[in-house]
């Protein structure tokens, strides 16, 4: 065997394994410590029991699993097994088990003590995975209080260390060097008027023009590796061109990775999944995008979104990696340097950006009553974990308690994604025709047929066997069958009952057309669509399967079905919502009452009711105010008025009881103060009406709109007997504006609010004009005035300016009055 950079550090990683339960590997991709470390482990016995090795991909494991027994001299399944969803390779003689993550974590909680199991290593732990944070989690505990013997090893290869140094603060660390021979790296950033996918196709035609070897090149989505392949398939006959994704069919996926044949070079067009685990032999060259798919969960619509993003530091590191194996390499990067150091150095973790219910449903079994009662590297975000609990209580697999139903018990035993097993649980209920109609779905949707977006259609396929991956889709349903006490029949499958039993599962996802062919609103309200050119896209109901937002507002749906909305009804009338409606119409301005039918938002059926109650009326012009802002109201000056004085009290007074009187606190209590005034209304005209102020007053209530006037006055009476106005602003002190003479001999300005604000004083000129403002008329008397007094002499004439204004009596008249 050819020396590997792991080999250095292997006798210093046993010695640690020995002595220690915990231990950090930190080792390149490519430096052997997925295969040379674990063949080492089995050859030096140093683990009594059985090592499982947790690898993120499926193709991962099995590619590993057969290299690890062919080292051996071996047959997968007897010392080297592994084991994926739907398929297993082990014995009563394997020692070494590679497994992907979910699968550890349904190792875990169906035995927690995990006899016989000595040893986990957690392999490529850097991608960060859903399922290897939660199964690290659960390990950790374990190790914690049920085996102190148990020994987790982490291995990853650009994670930060410190991080992991934080969570296993007892851990060995060690760190292997990487490839052994060097890779030049090539910035060729894209030019304005360039797009990335030509760019590239120049590149690698350049490349294999001028250089030997096979090349990888790193590509974001499956759909670009078709666009490249087909742009590529003229090259030269010795150059064979395989494209390399997660849902390949596993034999075009394993001639991705073979070696080139003698004399033969090829060219693999990858997303991420070559970013590390896989070996592909013979590569020198990498051309690489820069870019990937990332997928990212949004809260509000409940789907996922496909999201187009720069690769972070790590990622971009590990590609070019891939050029240096086995001599020096040559990378080139379609992006410039600076942008990749404008990137993050790792790529974010999927617990943070991802649905949870699978998670939620994993804490459930595990009896953890917070997330935070666990360790993790990231704690899953309270927001997302809340939501895929309340997904998990409409599936009826969580309680009131957020404990597990006995369906929900029974859906974890089932060991697929939740909304599926809730499903599959409430077909067996139903009929053993039912079930299998959900069994067929279930194994079709989790093995989905690339651009076949009607469900039908490949359940046609695999009943008439021309489905790639028939025996894997047989073996699978027979798998879980087997789980609910039933046999699978394919020829028995229904393909009328597909829809109904998807909606128990996806009843969000129910799609009604609107107005234009492929173009549809989901029963949670968010817009969804389909090429027109489908067959399906003039159905007036689907169910949207699979879906996924990208740059649009709505989201591509990718997988449906087609749905009989009656027969959705006669077996799911639960969730149909049957209602009276009275609402007023906007665009016809009169009252609409109708009985309505509906799921979730989607109205399926409407029919109109004789004159409605007036409580009826007095709710759907509640619900047009609420709609329309309170700017529909006849807000005349005096309640504007008013209500600015409440809102100045609500400020300066805040300790007493004033309710909420912003404008959202008042659209959120229409009911309180504005419905008992709708009383006999019955027309948007005689809405106009209705006096807003009275209606707020009484809201204000007693002895709030009496104390009111008393702390908050609306008139100021000045020593001449003039009552005159104060002018309340929200944010702003009150104002009153008088003339200069009719506050002769004040001292000081009016004081409200229980006395602690001061009104401010515009004084104003015989023409009332603005002359001074003031808080404090004392200090104006003595100070200011001088020179006010002076020019109003000269102006005003025939009008008194007094020297001593602070002891002179207000007046209203002029000199001539006066003296008369």
């Amino acid at each position: 065997m050819s020396a590997l950079p792991i080999d250095a550090v292997i006798p210093e990683l046993l010695r640690a394994i020995q002595q220690q339960n915990q231990v950090i590997l930190k080792a390149p991709p490519g430096a052997g410590k997925s295969t040379r470390f674990p063949l080492q482990l089995l050859q030096a016995n140093l683990i009594d029991g059985k090592i499982i090795m947790l690898e993120p991909r499926r193709l991962a494991a099995r590619n590993i699993a057969y290299y690890l027994a062919q080292q051996l001299g071996e047959s997968v399944g007897q010392t080297v097994g592994y084991r994926v969803r739907g398929e297993s390779q082990v014995s009563a003689q394997t020692r070494l088990e590679v497994v992907t993550e979910g699968v550890m974590t349904r190792m875990i909680q169906h035995d927690p003590e995990l006899s016989g199991i000595d040893l986990v290593i957690f392999d490529e732990f850097h991608e960060r995975s859903l399922h290897a944070d939660t199964a690290l989690a659960f390990s950790l505990e374990v190790q914690m209080a049920l085996r102190d013997d148990l020994k987790i090893v982490v291995m990853s290869a650009t994670l930060d260390s410190s991080a992991l140094q934080t969570l296993l603060p007892r851990a060995g660390y060690l760190e292997s060097q990487g490839r052994s021979y060097p890779v030049t790296v090539d910035y060729r950033p894209l030019l304005a008027n360039q797009t990335w996918l030509t760019v590239m196709e120049q590149q690698i035609r350049g490349l294999l023009t001028q250089h030997s070897g096979s090349l990888l090149a790193f590509l974001p989505s499956a759909a670009s590796i078709a666009q490249l392949q087909q742009r590529l398939s003229d090259l030269p006959a010795e150059i064979s061109v395989h494209g390399l994704f997660g849902q390949m069919p596993f034999d075009q996926q394993q001639q991705a990775l073979l070696p080139a044949k003698s004399g033969q070079r090829k060219v693999v067009l990858a997303t991420n999944i070559a970013e590390t685990s896989l070996t592909i032999e013979g590569i020198r060259l990498v051309v690489d995008s820069g870019l990937e798919r990332r997928a990212r969960f949004d809260l509000k619509t409940g789907i996922t979104r496909l999201e187009q993003v720069r690769i972070s530091q790590s990622s971009a590191q590990q590609r070019a990696g891939r050029a240096g194996r086995l001599e020096p390499g040559l990378c080139v990067r379609l992006y410039s340097e600076a942008q990749l150091k404008q990137q993050p150095s790792t790529p974010p973790p999927e617990i943070l950006h991802s649905d949870l219910a699978s998670l939620a449903l994993e804490l459930a079994q595990w009896g953890a009553q917070s997330a935070r009662d666990l360790l993790w590297l990231d704690v899953p975000p309270p927001s997302a974990l809340e939501q895929a609990q309340a997904l998990l209580s409409e599936l009826q697999l969580l309680d009131t308690r957020g404990q597990l139903t006995r369906a929900g018990k029974q859906a974890h035993q089932l060991g697929v994604e939740p909304r599926l097993a809730a499903m599959l649980i409430w077909a067996a209920a139903q009929s053993p025709a039912y079930l299998s109609a959900a069994l067929a779905l279930t194994v079709l949707l989790e093995e989905p047929e690339r651009q076949i977006l009607d469900i039908q259609h490949s359940l046609h396929r695999w009943q008439q066997r021309l489905h790639r991956q028939s025996s894997q889709l047989h073996q699978r349903a027979n798998s879980l069958a087997s789980l609910l006490s039933t046999r699978f029949c394919l020829s028995d499958v229904d393909e009328r009952l597909l829809a109904s039993v998807a909606y128990f599962a996806f009843p969000d996802r129910l799609a009604q057309q609107r107005g234009r062919h492929g173009q549809y609103v989901l029963a949670n309200g968010h817009g969804a669509f389909t090429f027109d050119e489908h067959p399906l896209a003039s159905s007036q109901y689907l169910l949207a399967l699979d879906l996924l937002r990208g740059q649009q507002q709505a989201s591509q749906i990718f997988t449906a079905l087609q749905v009989d909305i009656q027969s959705l009804i006669t077996d799911h009338r639960e969730r149909l919502i049957e209602q009276e409606w009275v609402d007023w119409d906007d665009k016809s301005q009169r009252f609409v009452a109708e009985k309505q039918q509906r799921f979730g938002k989607l109205m399926i059926a409407r029919q109109a009711l004789p004159a409605p109650a007036s409580e009826k009326i007095t709710e759907a012009l509640l619900n047009f105010v609420q709609r329309q802002g309170l700017s529909v109201l006849h807000w005349d000056s005096a309640s504007q008025e008013w209500l600015a004085r409440v809102r100045c009290a609500c400020q300066w007074l805040p300790e007493e009881a004033w309710p909420d009187m912003s404008d959202e606190g008042l659209l959120n209590h229409l009911a309180d103060w504005l419905a008992p005034y709708l009383i006999g209304i019955r027309s948007g005209k005689a809405l106009q009406q209705v006096s807003v102020i009275e209606a707020l007053n009484a809201y204000l209530a007693w002895p709030l709109n009496q104390q009111l006037d008393e702390w908050f006055p609306t008139h100021h009476l000045l020593p001449t007997g003039t009552r005159k106005k104060i002018r309340y602003q929200v944010g702003h002190d009150p104002v009153l504006s008088v003339r200069m003479q009719e506050v002769f001999g004040e001292k000081s300005s009016p004081l409200i609010a229980k006395g602690r604000i001061a009104v401010v004083m515009e004084l104003l000129s015989p023409a009332q004009r603005p002359l001074q403002i003031t808080r404090d008329l004392a200090s104006f008397w003595q100070g200011a005035y001088r020179d006010v007094q002076k020019e109003m002499k000269g102006r005003y004439p025939k009008h008194i300016w007094p020297d001593d204004p602070a002891n002179h009596s207000a007046t209203t008249k002029t000199k001539r009055h006066l003296n008369s």
